[in-house]
């Protein structure tokens, strides 16, 4: 198993109680996003094109553990920006392992060594290390020289610790499925505890907007990827959202399973889109038209979204919405090798991966961003 009992039990009840409580909206993660500067400008990611006044501001641990406590779900997730960058970052996540949260410091893992002695392993605090595939692929992705070999460093050194670690991978249109498989058997044999994988999603403000797959692409992707797995392989997600991103499942999105707050507060409709934000969480679920939202809703920007944080909570409803449900997951958690002849052969098949992204040297740091 890829995540300690403790934590399923934890989130199976805490789902459990909103279903008898009859609550058809509530939060599983919360996306806490204490600032968005970062050390890295990815061609992926739009966060550090906000203005350089913006990228100085920072929640303070106070406000963090407020809106922890007013979302109330299980599990916080800690993206930027760079969350090391932040000087009360130490302070923040233990103040949200007292609370009993399930903590993922999500990091690009620059700082990871330097910063280990602000963390003490927990069962609650896990280190999500992003990294999009092998050494050439990753430093790619991210635009820079040397990320990829800085990051294992930490890993190993967290690691060594006794860390909870975990990798965070998202997959673009220049992907290699059979070097990403690769990929998938060297960080089993590093050791980390499970990996998280995704399509990206197309940033209205990313530097790259060609990278992006469409949903009929990310299916084909992950077929070719996913099918005919290896035992050994953990996933630190639900079983059910990787058969979603195989398509094998169809799901709608529930844009608040994963709410986000940031410095502008809290973000409207999802860590995604950013159109608008609200002072409460009460104010988020009451006052955002939800049916706007989503493949069904005719919307383009989601259109193509098949991102865990819209689409791994409805998998999660739909495992403890019925029996059939759980049985649906125990399967898919029990018989996930996912034999498949027509996936072994697009395997075999996939054109050679295209070369994307400006690479800089390390060491260098985007503007304003020092």
């Amino acid at each position: 198993m890829a995540v300690p009992l403790s934590q399923v039990l934890t989130v199976a009840t805490y789902v459990l109680k909103q279903k008898l409580a009859g609550r058809k909206q509530y939060p599983l993660v919360l996306m806490l996003e204490p600032l968005f500067r970062c050390n890295l400008a990815c061609s992926g990611c739009g966060k550090i094109q906000f203005p350089a006044r913006v990228l100085r501001q920072q929640l303070s641990p106070e406000e963090c553990f407020r809106a922890a406590e007013e979302c109330g779900a299980p599990m916080v997730s800690i993206p930027g920006g760079e969350p090391l960058l932040h000087p009360q970052i130490g302070e923040i996540v233990a103040g949200l392992v007292a609370r009993r949260k399930y903590v993922y410091l999500c990091t690009n893992a620059l700082l990871l060594k330097k910063k280990l002695h602000l963390f003490k392993p927990s069962k609650y605090l896990t280190f999500s290390v992003h990294l999009d595939g092998q050494k050439d692929e990753h430093d790619a992705s991210v635009c820079q020289h040397g990320v990829f070999d800085t990051a294992m460093e930490g890993i190993i050194e967290a690691l060594s610790q006794d860390f909870r670690v975990t990798t965070n991978t998202t997959l673009f249109n220049d992907a290699d499925p059979t070097r990403t498989r690769e990929f998938f058997d060297q960080m089993m044999k590093v050791g980390v505890e499970g990996m998280v994988i995704s399509p990206g999603y197309s940033y209205e403000k990313a530097p790259n907007k060609d990278i992006f797959l469409a949903r009929k692409e990310s299916q084909k992707l992950f077929q070719a990827l996913l099918s005919n797995r290896k035992r050994g392989w953990k996933f630190n997600t639900s079983p059910l959202f990787l058969e979603f991103l195989m398509g094998k499942r169809d799901y709608s999105c529930t844009p608040w399973g994963n709410p986000a707050y940031n410095v502008f507060g809290w973000q409207k409709p999802c860590y995604l889109l950013g159109e608008g934000y609200v002072n409460t969480f009460a104010e988020l679920i009451k006052d955002t038209e939800w049916s706007n939202y989503g493949t069904g809703s005719g919307n383009p920007k989601c259109n193509n979204c098949m991102v865990s944080c819209g689409y791994e909570p409805s998998s999660v409803d739909e495992m403890f919405s019925s029996v059939s449900g759980l049985f649906s997951a125990a399967r898919a958690t029990l018989f996930n090798r996912y034999a498949d002849k027509k996936a072994k052969q697009l395997l075999a098949e996939w054109p050679q991966k295209k070369e994307t992204g400006s690479l800089v040297q390390i060491g260098s740091t985007p503007d304003g961003l020092a």
